[in-house]
Order: structure tokens, then C-alpha cells, then sequence
């Protein structure tokens, strides 16, 4: 199942609106016969990648699925019915769907064939993997991953508005690769404005996973600036108008990630600015926090990280968890996620 899961992250940021799903088909001496994950646009599905592979050695074999199989029928046909046809004896499924398509029926389709099925394998680890995709099916919204690049005293720019590099190459690297795992990524018509960044994933080999690029507008008129505007090689550019969700001239999480889910998007990476940044942690819709804090000093004219969350006691400030820190040369990466 570990091997299983590993594919599964292989699609994240590729899949959308489909889960990132793993599978490993292990033969009657044991030996793997087949792996698949889902492919680039949500098909073809896992299961039908390793069965292809497997090919006979999948009769009587055990089937490890990071996601239970679907059971309708779709651009494809149901995955738990591939696994029937292919005879295999027994399957090891690490979670449940919630898609309400599915929601137990894969289960049942092949507990129905005779087949024998063992849940909850490594299920927590799973549920975490797509956890965007359960986002967006039962809240529909995606996952909102939060990227902050800082100074040790927490600013974003300088008083002029600087910002280029706080961070060195490695912590850039690795902030590309969050994008590679995303679907979208989101920054503030101000940011667009002040620094038309591209927005794309330039690790190189990974430029086709670049996500979509989204800017919230407001609601006056914007036009796109010139890098934004003339790199439409490099894929999509979605201006939002935030007067979708009232004509407030501000930004409206809500309303930004009940479009964006709309457009099947289950990864939303936020990368500024502070307006941005600041509205998604005062509404508590940041998931995953990772705050990049490169090793330098700007002071106190300089950018704040995020604007005004509103916390006049400190028992109105916003909590999190340390989950991991890495360190990227000289600068360091935290992952926070809000405390329940």
C-alpha cells in the first residue's frame, strides 16, 4: 500500500477533478505483476494501468488500491468491474470514496463478485493524499495551501517593494515543486500588478506541470501585465472577479473557491500577496501553511507577511501546528496546519 500511495502522489496536480490514485497488483507467488496511477487529466484510471501491465499474472492476484475503486460509469467504465474482469482474488483498499458516484458501491460491486476486500489500509495517509478532491466533493472546495516567502523578521519586500530573492535556489526549488503539485495557483491583482510574475513551475522536466495561473481582480477593470499576458504558452490565465460574489472590493475567499472548485481545481496554492494572504487566514480557510523564511533581515518598513487578521487579544490569534521543518541551505521551510 506504501508503494501504492507513492504512485497516487505521482498525479497530484495532474488529475484534477479526479482523485491522484496508486495501484499495485501482486501476483499468486507474490511477486508485483502491475503498477499504475492515474493519468495526466484524471485518466486512464490506476487500476486499469496496473491490469494492463499485469495482463494474465492478474488472475488470482491481490489488488492494493490507494482509493476504492469507482463503480459507475464515466468517460470510463468502473474500475471495481477492470478488477473482476481481470480476476483478481482479493483487493486491499487504504479508503473509502465519498463521491456520492461511489461512497461504498466499488466495495459492494466486488464483495458481490466474491472477491475478497480488506479497507482501511494506511487510510489516514490516503485521506491526506487527496484531500482536495474529498475538499471539493463534500464542501466544494479545494485544498488551500498557503506559500509565504519571508525574512527572519517576517516581511515579504522591502519599504520599496522588492522582493527578489529573499529566498536562495533550493527554498525556490522546492516552493516549484508545490506548484508542479497543484492544480492552481492564486496571487492578488496587486502582486500581478507590482511584479507580473510567469507563475510556472520552471524545475526543469516539470514545465508542462505548470497549474493554472489565477488572479483576483476586484471589481474594477484589470488587464493582464505583460508577462502574464504574453505567456499563454506556458497555459491558462483566469482573471476572477470578485464581484461574483457581491461587488465587495475586497477579496471573497468563499466566492474565489466556489468558482474555482466549479472548474474541477482540487489543489489551490496561494502565493500572495498580504491582501490575499490575509483574507484566506482571517476567513480560516488556509489548510497547509508553508512559511519560507529566508535568512536575512529587512525590518520594520519592510512588507508585512500578511495583512490585518483582526486579533486584538490573544485569544482571538490564530493557532497552529508544527508538522515538519526542512532546511534549504541557508533558509528554512515550516508546515503548519491550523489547530482544531
Amino acid at each position: 500500500m506504501a508503494l501504492a500511495l507513492s504512485l497516487a502522489r505521482r498525479g497530484l496536480g495532474q488529475v484534477s477533478p479526479n482523485p491522484a490514485v496508486g495501484c499495485v497488483i501482486v501476483d499468486r507467488d507474490g511477486l508485483v505483476a502491475g503498477r499504475g496511477w492515474t493519468q495526466k487529466g484524471g485518466r486512464p484510471h490506476a487500476e486499469t494501468e496496473a491490469i494492463a501491465q499485469a495482463g494474465s499474472r492478474a488472475r488470482g492476484a491481490t489488488a492494493y488500491v490507494s482509493l476504492e475503486p469507482c463503480a459507475h460509469h464515466g468517460v470510463t467504465g468502473p474500475c471495481a468491474q477492470a478488477l473482476i474482469a481481470a480476476g483478481v482474488s482479493r483487493v486491499v483498499s487504504a479508503a473509502q470514496d465519498p463521491d456520492p458516484r461511489v461512497a461504498g458501491k466499488g466495495h459492494a460491486m466486488l464483495r458481490e463478485a466474491g472477491i475478497a476486500v480488506l479497507t482501511g489500509v494506511m487510510e489516514r495517509e490516503a485521506l491526506l493524499l487527496n484531500e482536495g478532491f474529498i475538499l471539493r466533493v463534500t464542501q466544494n472546495r479545494p485544498l488551500v495551501i498557503l506559500k509565504i516567502a519571508m525574512s527572519i523578521d517576517g516581511r515579504i519586500a522591502t519599504a520599496s517593494g522588492q522582493s527578489q530573492w529573499i529566498t536562495g535556489e533550493a527554498a525556490r526549488a522546492h516552493g516549484h515543486m508545490l506548484r508542479a503539485q497543484s492544480d492552481a495557483i492564486l496571487i492578488g491583482a496587486g502582486t500581478a500588478l507590482a511584479d507580473d510574475p510567469l507563475l510556472t513551475c520552471r524545475i526543469p522536466g516539470l514545465e508542462a506541470r505548470s497549474p493554472l495561473r489565477v488572479v483576483a481582480a476586484g471589481t474594477r477593470p484589470f488587464t493582464l501585465p505583460k508577462r502574464l499576458a504574453e505567456s499563454k504558452d506556458h497555459g491558462e490565465v483566469l482573471v476572477l472577479d470578485t464581484s461574483l460574489s457581491g461587488g465587495q472590493e475586497r477579496p471573497e475567499p468563499v466566492a474565489m473557491l466556489s468558482a474555482l472548485s466549479a472548474k474541477g481545481v482540487t489543489r489551490l496554492l496561494i502565493e500572495g500577496g498580504s491582501t490575499i494572504s490575509g483574507a484566506f487566514l482571517r476567513a480560516g480557510l488556509v489548510d497547509v501553511l508553508y512559511a519560507y523564511r529566508g535568512a536575512a533581515l529587512i525590518g520594520a518598513d519592510g512588507l508585512a507577511a500578511t495583512s490585518q487578521l483582526g486579533a486584538r487579544e490573544m485569544a482571538a490569534v490564530r493557532r497552529f501546528r508544527l508538522e515538519s521543518v526542512t532546511t534549504l541551505g541557508d533558509d528554512v521551510v515550516e508546515v503548519f496546519r491550523p489547530r482544531a
